[in-house]
C-alpha cells in the first residue's frame, strides 16, 4: 500500500540558480517525510533519476507579540521542511520552463 505525497516546488530566485548551476531543485515536504520516501516520490511523480537528497528544517519564527486582557500572548510562523533533490546529469524537471521562454523573449 503506497501513500502518495505531495511535493509543492519552492518557485524562487535561490531555487531558480540552483536548478541552473548544479540541477538541484528544492521542494516543501511534510515534517514526516524522510530522504528516501522523497526520492521514490520524485522518481514516480517526475520519471527522472535522483542522486541525493537533503532535507533541511527551518525553525518557526515569532508572527506577533500583544498583550490581551492583561496577558502577553504570541503566535508562531510553522516552520517549513525543505528537500534539496539532485538529479542525475542531464535531466532536468520542467519547473521553471514558463520563466525561461519569458526571459529568452525579452533578451
Amino acid at each position: 500500500m503506497s501513500k502518495t505525497l505531495i511535493l509543492k516546488p519552492r518557485l524562487s530566485e535561490k531555487a531558480y540558480a540552483l536548478s541552473e548551476q548544479r540541477n538541484t531543485y528544492v521542494f516543501d515536504v511534510p515534517t514526516n517525510t524522510n530522504r528516501h520516501t522523497v526520492a521514490s516520490a520524485i522518481t514516480d511523480q517526475y520519471k527522472v533519476n535522483v542522486v541525493s537528497v537533503k532535507i533541511a528544517n527551518t525553525a518557526p519564527k515569532p508572527l506577533r507579540a500583544y498583550r490581551k486582557r492583561g496577558r502577553h500572548v504570541t503566535a508562531l510562523r510553522a516552520g517549513i521542511r525543505k528537500a534539496y533533490v539532485t538529479l542525475k546529469e542531464g535531466e532536468r524537471i520542467p519547473l521553471f520552463a514558463g520563466t525561461d521562454d519569458k526571459a529568452k523573449e525579452t533578451i
